[in-house]
């Protein structure tokens, strides 16, 4: 009797230790295959297509030229150097600026927390385009902003530090970067929140109880608490913005054509897929080591 419970039981749980097995990676099947269909293979047909010779009217093959990168390098690094410049510049602006809101929303805001929050995502709610038409209108020569920095003396200091070239805001290196931090800032504010508001508030008390003055209570208990929503808000912020072209063709000039652009023009104007896909291949390797790297300086652990 006690045999056939034992034999009993052991094949009452095997079937379930088993089902326990597989269950997590039937659940991350879906994800796994949206990843193979929608990232894997455009991504192996963009190598391929980097690496063919020829034209649209006779068509590609593939000749396994990877002399092309070389040649990608060549003739468009300011555009590449320009564009993780101006993510990197906008990426800092939406920490400084977005930093003090997500810890007002998540400590201080109270009851209006929501209404806060609804605030900061409603520029979803329209367009990217429309968002950036917009910055048009609010830089133009003819509109209060202009008027106001150049009586300030605004428009003179960016001159002296070589983000305009005139007295003019809009079609300028100033311009860009407003438009990049702008529309890139929410993608900032909601991981910081996150991150803030799961600040345990006693924390605080007890670094002032042990006479740690504001300003330590922040360096040694609130940023350290907070890095894994800086991480995050940082990658979500600088991949997209390094790889924009919409803000650097409607705000800019041709003296701030970002790499997105000139990608853009090879697939769509100038019709050369091979040079194309160097360009996105070359900005996805940059990207990626650089993100690896900021990873790693700032700790994996973080991202948990």
């Amino acid at each position: 009797m006690a045999e056939t419970a034992v034999l009993s039981t052991g094949s009452a749980v095997a079937p379930s230790h088993r089902r326990r097995t597989w269950v997590p990676y039937a659940l991350l099947l879906p994800g796994l295959l949206w990843l193979v269909v929608f990232f894997v293979l455009p991504m192996l047909t963009l190598g391929s297509q980097s690496l063919q010779e020829g034209n649209v009217d006779d068509g590609y093959a593939f000749t396994g030229n990877v002399a092309i990168y070389a040649e990608a390098l060549g003739r468009y690094w300011p555009q590449m150097l320009r564009s993780l410049l101006y993510a990197g510049v906008a990426t800092l602006l939406t920490l400084l600026l977005g930093y003090p809101l997500a810890y007002f929303i998540a400590q201080k805001a109270g009851r209006w927390k929501n209404i806060v929050l609804v605030l900061v995502i409603a520029p979803f709610f329209t367009s990217f385009l429309i968002r950036t038409l917009a910055w048009r209108t609010i830089l133009s020569d003819d509109w209060f902003v202009t008027q106001w920095a150049r009586k300030l003396g605004v428009t003179d200091l960016l001159q002296w530090v070589g983000l305009t070239a005139n007295d003019s805001l809009l079609s300028s290196k100033f311009a860009v970067i407003m438009g990049l931090t702008y529309n890139f800032l929410p993608f900032m504010i909601l991981p910081l929140y996150a991150s803030l508001e799961r600040l345990d508030p006693r924390l605080l008390e007890a670094a002032g109880d042990l006479y740690a003055s504001p300003r330590e209570t922040f360096r040694r208990v609130t940023w350290p608490l907070s890095l894994p929503g800086v991480v995050a808000g940082t990658l979500l912020t600088f991949i997209p913005a390094a790889g924009d072209f919409i803000n650097a063709r409607l705000l800019g000039n041709t003296q701030t054509t970002m790499i997105g652009s000139v990608i853009d023009s090879q697939f769509l104007r100038v019709l050369d897929y091979p040079l194309a896909a160097a360009l996105s291949f070359i900005l996805l390797i940059v990207i990626v080591t650089m993100v690896a790297m900021y990873v790693r300086r700032a700790g994996t652990e973080e991202l948990l």
